[in-house]
């Protein structure tokens, strides 16, 4: 029995010794697709993942407001929107804001930007470009340096510093924050604050808080791009920039209702 034993286990040695070496692939850093994969299939397929996955160049465009206001102040007629065309790495961001007063048939405010998009967080993306006002005059360009994103508890904010070529700086920080009340009704409060470091008589702006605007705005999601809105704005001017609305017969502080609708595509 022993004997026998110890043919059966020579034997089993003697085919495992004899059996060839099985190859395995070099480790390779990375991805170990690369080491089975050719080359030019293998970049191929990556650069399909990417483009299927936030690499892919997009258009957005959305007009926020687009509204009449009436109430204390003179009715006016206000566009904001914002639209991107890019990738989720790199963007260009265009923005404008443009304010037209009924009764004296002229723009009051009138501005567009253009900036250059990169994330530098999960929600944050850091953007730099220029900025043109054509009104209020005289018409100024201005370097911008800005921060977009998703705050925690899903507050969107947005804050830029303004260099103008004259020298004067100034900045801006807007907030806004959606509450769902139904699927489709949407109660929306904004806020947005602009500052400037020194008074601008030219522009009849003073130093620093130089006017606050707050809104509350309510409304429905026919479809997801297309939704009918009512509320009220609320719109202050401060400190020199209050003295220079006096001066003009202008009210400091207006409360508005307004109507309108907000687009996207």
């Amino acid at each position: 029995m022993k004997s026998a034993h110890f043919s059966s286990a020579f034997v089993l040695l003697s085919l495992v010794t004899a059996a060839p070496a099985i190859s395995q692939a070099t480790p390779v850093p990375g991805s170990q697709a690369k080491a089975y994969w050719d080359k030019d299939d293998f970049k191929a397929s990556q650069d399909a993942l990417k483009k299927e996955h936030g690499g892919a160049t997009t258009l957005f465009v959305l007009a926020d407001r687009f509204e009449y206001q009436s109430g204390e102040g003179s009715p006016a007629l206000l566009l904001e929107g914002q639209g991107w065309w890019g990738t989720d790495e790199s963007r260009l961001w265009i923005k404008s804001e443009i304010d037209y007063d009924l009764d004296a048939g002229a723009f009051e405010e009138a501005e567009v930007q253009a900036l250059w998009s990169r994330p530098i967080a999960r929600y944050f993306d850091l953007q730099a470009g220029v900025r043109h006002d054509f009104e209020p005059g005289p018409s100024r360009t201005y370097a911008v340096a800005a921060i977009q994103g998703l705050a925690p508890y899903w507050f969107e904010v947005d804050g830029a510093v303004f260099l103008s070529e004259e020298g004067d700086l100034s900045a801006r920080f807007e907030a806004e924050y959606e509450f769902l009340l139904t699927q489709r009704l949407i109660l929306q409060p904004r806020t947005e604050l602009n500052f400037a470091a020194e008074d601008v008589p030219e522009l009849e702006t003073g130093g620093r808080l130089s006017t606050a605007e707050m809104g509350l705005r309510l409304r429905y999601e026919i479809d997801r791009q297309f939704a009918p809105y009512v509320g009220v704005n609320w719109k202050a001017s401060t400190g020199e920039t209050a003295d220079y609305a006096r001066t003009r017969g202008e009210d400091t502080e207006t409360l508005s209702f307004v109507t309108g609708i907000r687009v996207w595509f």
